[in-house]
C-alpha cells in the first residue's frame, strides 16, 4: 500500500483522491480486503451511546465520502463510524480548481474544495437501502448561493432528507471555504437551525442524536457559549474540529483554504481539551490530524 500511495503522489490530489477510493473498492470486489485490512475486534474501543453502537471508537471524517459512494468499502475496513458528506440540498460543483495543495513533508493538506456533491437525494439514493455493521453519519451544509435565513432552510431541507437513512446527523457550520459560513457559530444563529431541526424531530416522533461541527478558530468565548447552550438547543455532541485557516500552524503556506493533516493535530487538541475542562459530561468526537495509534490514543486522553 505504500508503493500505491508513492505512485499516487504523481498525480493532481483530487485524482489521487478518487484513484484511492476506487483502488479500495477494486480490492473489496476481488475479495482480498480483510487479507489486506484484517478487521480486528477492538472491545475496549465499543461505546454506547444515545443507542447507537460503536464496535469501535475510530472513525472516518467527513469529506472523505461527500456522496456515499464508497460506504460499502469503508465500513469493510472495520471503522466504528463513518461519517458522510458535507451534502447540501443542491448539487454544486464547489470551487474553482486546482483547490487542493499537498504540503508532502509537512504531512498536511490545504483545501478549498467549497462542498462540491451531487447533492442530498444522490447521498441517500446511495445508502437508503444498505445495512452496514458501522454507525453511519451525514453531515449537512448550506449550498454556497444560499444567504441568510436560506441557510437554515438548508439545514433543515438537509436533515429531513436524510434522518431515515443514517445513524446521526453532523450540523457543519465550520468550513471555511464558504463565505460567511462560520458566522453560524452566533448563538443566535445556531438557535434558527436547531428550532427548525429540532421541530422536525418533534413533528416525526424521532430521536436521531445531532452534533455539531465546531472551528477551531473561533475565540473561547464563542465555543464556551456554545457548550453553555448546548443542551438548550438539544445539541447531542461536538465534533472538534473542523479545519484551520491560520496559516501560523503550517510553515511555508501560500495557498488559501483549510488546513488538515498534522499540523491541525495541535490546535485542534488544544480546543478538545479546554471544552472537556469546561464541560467534562459533554460527548466529543476529535478530529484532526490523527496518523497513528499514539495520536488517536492522545485524543481519547484529552477527552
Amino acid at each position: 500500500m505504500k508503493i500505491l500511495t508513492k505512485i499516487f503522489q504523481f498525480f493532481p490530489p483530487e485524482v489521487s483522491h478518487y484513484l484511492a477510493l476506487e483502488s479500495l473498492k477494486l480490492l473489496k470486489k476481488l475479495g482480498i480486503m480483510k487479507i489486506l485490512f484484517p478487521i480486528k475486534n477492538y472491545s475496549d474501543g465499543q461505546k454506547n451511546y444515545l443507542n447507537l453502537h460503536f464496535r469501535n471508537r475510530l472513525g472516518v471524517a467527513a469529506g472523505l465520502d461527500k456522496n456515499g459512494d464508497y460506504v460499502d468499502v469503508l465500513d469493510s475496513l472495520g471503522f466504528g463510524f463513518i461519517e458522510l458528506g458535507t451534502t447540501t440540498p443542491r448539487q454544486q460543483s464547489g470551487n474553482e480548481k486546482p483547490r487542493v495543495f499537498r504540503y508532502i513533508h509537512q504531512e498536511a493538506v490545504v483545501n478549498r474544495l467549497g462542498f462540491n456533491n451531487k447533492g442530498v437525494d444522490y447521498l441517500v439514493s446511495k445508502i437508503k437501502n444498505k445495512k452496514y455493521d458501522a454507525v453511519i453519519g451525514v453531515n449537512i451544509g448550506a449550498n454556497k448561493e444560499s444567504t441568510n435565513d436560506q441557510r437554515i432552510d438548508d439545514y433543515a431541507y438537509c436533515f429531513e432528507k436524510v434522518y431515515k437513512y443514517c445513524d446521526y446527523v453532523t450540523v457543519n457550520i465550520s468550513s471555511p471555504n464558504t463565505p460567511k459560513l462560520r458566522k453560524l457559530h452566533n448563538p443566535d444563529e445556531l438557535e434558527k437551525i436547531f428550532k427548525r431541526i429540532n421541530e422536525i424531530k418533534s413533528t416525526n416522533k424521532i430521536d436521531i442524536p445531532i452534533f455539531l461541527k465546531i472551528s477551531p478558530d473561533e475565540s473561547e468565548e464563542t465555543i464556551l457559549k456554545i457548550v453553555n447552550i448546548h443542551e438548550t438547543l438539544k445539541i447531542n455532541g461536538l465534533i472538534v474540529s473542523n479545519t484551520s485557516i491560520d496559516k501560523d500552524i503550517l510553515e511555508g503556506c501560500s495557498n488559501e483554504g483549510g488546513i488538515s493533516g498534522k499540523p491541525l493535530f495541535k490546535r485542534s487538541s488544544q480546543l478538545l481539551e479546554r471544552i472537556y475542562e469546561f464541560d467534562k459530561d459533554i460527548f466529543l468526537i476529535g478530529v484532526g490530524g490523527v496518523f497513528s495509534k499514539e495520536d488517536y490514543e492522545n485524543k481519547i486522553n484529552l477527552g
